[in-house]
Order: structure tokens, then C-alpha cells, then sequence
């Protein structure tokens, strides 16, 4: 059976994150989308210019009639906005009993503008976090969730297991946001600590790379992978898309998502178009 994945997100104007960005992966990925609308937002590369929330009861229809029809071998959460379609989402998930659940805990653009209401944050702690297998928070988004100040690996691991306190069974703690020519990204199972370095991409094309990434790892989950392979996978899917960028807008520019398929100009499909970290 055609693997199955359920985003959960808001829908992007400009194509670049979202609901877009996460079915554009799925896709890819060989994975059939579906999705669950949460909030329209009128956006492009530069901003967020206008957010229209849609009511959490349809949140709630939409994730019910596609699970209990299509079914969901994974799923994701990305822009939840308000606490009412937080507790929707959690609800859903728990009365569908749906598995392999990935939050990206996203409370802004790329361009700084807030995406999720200051009160759904604890919601989110309380109904959604405890429901995850994983959850995929950058630097902001951890200092945020646990009140921590992070400026090393090691406030990385001590935000991983703080976060790990929330009911979660991972933690993907993303380390773009430190200083430095090398990126670590944190992951923590509850087990162990395993550590993934890559080389910083220097470059303004970065709208949609938490989505991406989060969408990159449902997508393998739903394939069958293991959740730390998943995690690897999804960071070299991540990395490609991220350097082979388009430079399209004005501001932050959207990734390539579609790196593994031919081109126009190379209509040859790469022999190993993934490689492990």
C-alpha cells in the first residue's frame, strides 16, 4: 500500500512553507499527502500580511473524515495558531488513535511574525506534546517552550531532557540558530544523545526549512522507517533542498523541494538521491 502522511498545518500564500512545502515533500518522498487546513495566511518571502484562523471544529471534521476513510500512517503538526485548535488536534489524535505524530512546535515565520498565540503555547505542553513521538523545535522555539537560555550543546541536551519532561518520546533539537560554520542538531530518544554536524548553508533561501524538515520525517516514518534513521534522512533531504534553493522573492526565498526529481535542464533522476549523515 502507497504509504500515507496527514500534515496539519496552516496554508502558505507564497508556496514556501505550510500546508505547500509539506505536501511538495510528501510527494517527493513518495508518500500520498493529505491534509488538515488550519489557518490561511496571506504570505510571501518577506511576511506574514494577514492571518485568517480556520474554526477548530473543521480542523477537528478534517483530520476525522481522511483518517477514518484514507487512514494515516503518519502525521505532523506545523502552524496550530490558537489553544482551541491545539486541543481539537490533541483530541483528534487520541479518538483516532493515530500514531507517529511529529510536532513542529512553529510559533513564528522566518520573517519574525507570530504564528502561534502566546496562550496556546501551554496547550500545546499540556494536550499536543504528550501525544508526539517526536517533536522538532529550533533554538527559539526550545528557549521558548522550556524558559531556558541555550548557547551550547550542552544547554542543548539539558533543553532535550527538560523537554522530555513534557511527555514526548523525542526530541529533534535543531542548532541552526547557533553561531558557528557547523550546524549540531540534538536527538534525544530518552536512551541516548546522537549528534548530527553538517556544514552551515550560507544563504537567505530558508523559508519553510522547519516544515520541510518535519515533513521530511513523517514522510519516512510513514515509510516504515525507524524514528532516528527517519531523523538522519529528513536532515540530507533538508540540506539538498536548502543549498539547491531557487533564490526566488524578495525576502527569505523558498527551498527546492523538488531536488530529487529531473529538471528541465537534467532530465536525469540521481542514482542515490539520499545519503546518511
Amino acid at each position: 500500500m502507497l504509504p500515507r502522511a496527514l500534515t496539519i498545518a496552516g496554508s502558505d500564500s507564497g508556496g514556501g512553507a505550510g500546508i505547500q512545502a509539506d505536501l511538495k515533500t510528501f510527494t517527493v518522498l513518495g508518500v500520498y499527502g493529505m491534509t488538515a487546513i488550519t489557518c490561511v495566511t496571506v504570505q510571501n518571502t518577506v511576511g506574514v500580511f494577514g492571518v485568517v484562523e480556520i474554526p477548530p471544529e473543521v480542523v477537528y471534521q478534517q483530520i476525522k473524515v481522511v483518517a477514518e476513510d484514507i487512514g494515516v500512517d503518519a502525521l505532523k503538526t506545523g502552524m496550530l495558531y490558537s489553544q482551541q485548535t491545539v486541543e481539537a488536534v490533541a483530541k483528534a489524535v487520541k479518538e483516532l488513535k493515530l500514531n507517529n505524530l511529529v510536532v513542529d512546535p512553529v510559533m513564528r515565520a522566518k520573517s519574525g511574525d507570530p504564528l502561534l498565540k502566546p496562550e496556546a503555547v501551554e496547550a500545546l505542553v499540556e494536550h499536543l506534546i504528550p501525544l508526539a513521538t517526536l517533536i522538532t523545535p529550533n533554538i527559539p522555539e526550545a528557549e521558548d517552550l522550556t524558559g531556558m537560555r541555550i548557547r551550547s550543546v550542552e544547554d542543548m541536551e539539558k533543553a532535550c531532557l527538560r523537554l522530555m519532561e513534557y511527555g514526548c518520546k523525542a526530541v529533534l533539537l535543531k542548532g541552526g540558530h547557533m553561531e558557528g560554520d557547523k550546524v549540531t542538531d540534538v536527538f534525544y530518544d530518552g536512551k541516548s544523545f546522537e549528534y548530527i554536524q553538517h556544514e552551515k548553508v550560507t544563504t537567505k533561501n530558508t523559508h519553510g526549512t522547519g516544515c520541510t524538515l518535519s515533513a521530511a520525517i513523517t514522510a519516512f516514518l510513514a515509510k516504515g522507517l525507524p524514528l532516528e534513521k527517519a531523523v538522519r534522512m529528513g536532515v540530507s533531504y533538508l540540506l539538498r533542498a536548502i543549498s539547491t534553493a531557487p533564490s526566488l522573492g524578495k525576502g527569505h526565498g523558498p527551498l527546492n523541494h523538488m531536488w530529487p526529481l529531473p529538471s528541465l535542464t537534467e532530465p536525469q533522476l540521481p542514482n542515490n538521491p539520499f545519503h546518511e549523515i
